[in-house]
């Protein structure tokens, strides 16, 4: 068959049905994010009346109008679940309703392309904010092949998601185990503080060697600041094998990180330890502990000040953790480390997902043609 050109206006619905008798709870309610795909909300909830709020149900598709400061992408996602969510009214929620023509996981395809994405940000309009509303959406033009040569593109994409859903599931199995492994730990070896390994380092770079500037984020890896300052003298030095940390608490994310790359400087609002004696305790295995949600809320306790709080060297020595024989060390540090690559490999595994998005539509419509 040749393929056919349609407004998307005339295969989609919208979908306007409310939480108008309480039925959904705050367990139901989901935001969406820059990778589209359906959250937990994360907005303030206290007091909010949830019966405004839209239904999505299954098979259903919800995006944010409001494209500004977003990312340069829209967020929209669709709900292969067989659950019902429930998403605030500033939302769209539409379905497709020419089942006959559009198959809605070949759509979804169409919406997670870069291409998408840039032309609903093209096709924004607004002044303080600007957004793509439902009738731009219904205005968009497609190509379509027939339907069986949409859901045999569809079969590929879902075979590489279930492979990268599997992979993660492992993932997390990998993680519960370290998490075991460590609270067994605490339970078997006296924890003590950790200021009785580790010392605060104040080299500075005088003579402004070291020209590579980095700071730290909250998923607690090194990056290149945004912002850059040019006057490189008198900067704190991390050297390779330190641990970096920001005194300014970010409520409890800790902005801490062990490098592992070359030396380099970091702003005045970081502090830098050492270990004093990698033989009784691996700078790697200390990182772990200061990885952990528990170390957050430590932080958030810790922390002294009043329009901005900071944690002092001497309160981060204070944090207490267990000290085992450095083989176990090693031993933990080995499976978590390769926790950590498998996150990375996720990471590649998502991306790919998503990088084979516009191959698939291009394939689907070359081979109608």
């Amino acid at each position: 068959m040749a393929l056919t050109r349609h407004k998307l206006g005339e295969l989609l619905q919208l979908e306007d049905a409310r939480n108008s008798n309480g039925i959904y709870s705050l367990k139901d309610v989901r935001g969406i994010s820059i990778q589209k795909t359906f959250i937990e909300t994360k907005a303030n909830m206290d007091g909010v009346s949830l019966e405004p709020y839209i239904l999505v149900a299954p098979d259903c598709f919800a995006y944010v109008t409001v494209t500004s400061r977003n990312g340069e992408k829209i967020t929209i996602a669709h709900n292969t679940t067989q659950e019902t969510f429930i998403v605030s009214s500033s939302y769209v929620v539409f379905s497709v309703n020419k089942v006959d023509l559009l198959d809605s996981d070949y759509l979804f395809i169409y919406f997670n392309r870069p291409e998408f994405d840039r032309y609903a940000r093209v096709n924004s309009w607004g002044s303080a904010r600007e957004t793509f509303n439902w009738e731009d959406m219904r205005d968009i033009d497609i190509e379509l092949p027939d339907l069986q040569t949409q859901k045999k593109y569809v079969a590929i994409y879902n075979t590489m998601l279930t492979n990268q859903k599997s992979y993660e599931r492992g993932l997390d199995d990998l993680k519960i185990v370290c998490d075991g492994y460590i609270e067994d730990l605490r339970r078997r070896v006296p924890c003590t503080p950790i200021g009785e390994y580790i010392a605060k380092s104040t080299e500075k770079n005088s003579n402004g060697a070291i020209t590579l500037e980095q700071g730290i984020n909250i998923e607690k890896q090194f990056i290149t600041p945004q912002r850059s300052n040019d006057n490189f003298f008198g900067r704190q030095i991390v050297r390779t094998g330190q641990i970096a940390y920001c005194t300014q608490l970010n409520n409890e994310n800790v902005a801490v990180a062990l490098r592992t790359g070359p030396d380099c400087i970091v702003s005045s609002v970081y502090d830098v330890i050492y270990v004093k004696d990698k033989t009784v305790l691996l700078p790697e295995y200390l990182m772990l502990w200061l990885s952990r949600a528990e170390f957050g809320r430590y932080v958030y306790w810790a922390s002294q000040g009043t329009s901005y709080e900071f944690l002092s060297y001497d309160n981060l020595a204070g944090y207490r953790i267990p000290v085992p024989d450095i083989q176990i060390q090693k031993s933990i540090v080995s499976v978590y480390n390769v926790y950590l690559e498998r996150i990375t490999t996720n990471k590649i595994l998502k991306a790919k997902i998503k990088d084979i998005c516009p191959v698939l539509i291009k394939g689907s419509l070359e081979e109608e043609k």
